[in-house]
């Protein structure tokens, strides 16, 4: 007789939303600071930037209760594609 082990098994889509968000919040903070460096044109306008990220992170764990947790909607992984495309594009529009 055999058992079934006692955790569920995870779907690969939950790994992809979760290796996504990771990415797109590590990238999300690094384009923060670059704007503010665009705006400000100092290191000063980085400091802003990344603290920036700072409330910003707090904020998405304050909304999904962890900075990164397995049940993410796929709507939240999306608007923070959103978010980060509008930052890129900022700044590309800022140095021209």
């Amino acid at each position: 007789m055999t058992t079934q082990p006692a955790h569920p098994a995870k779907s690969t889509g939950t790994d992809v939303k979760t290796f996504a968000t990771a990415v797109l919040l590590t990238f999300g903070a690094g384009m923060l600071g670059m704007v503010g460096w665009g705006l400000l044109s100092s290191g000063f306008g980085f400091f802003l930037g990344l603290v920036a990220a700072g409330f910003g992170l707090y904020w998405w764990r304050s909304l999904h209760g962890g900075v990164i947790t397995a049940k993410l909607p796929t709507r939240s992984v999306v608007v923070l594609f959103v978010v980060d495309a509008i930052l890129m594009v900022a700044l590309f529009l800022m140095t021209r």
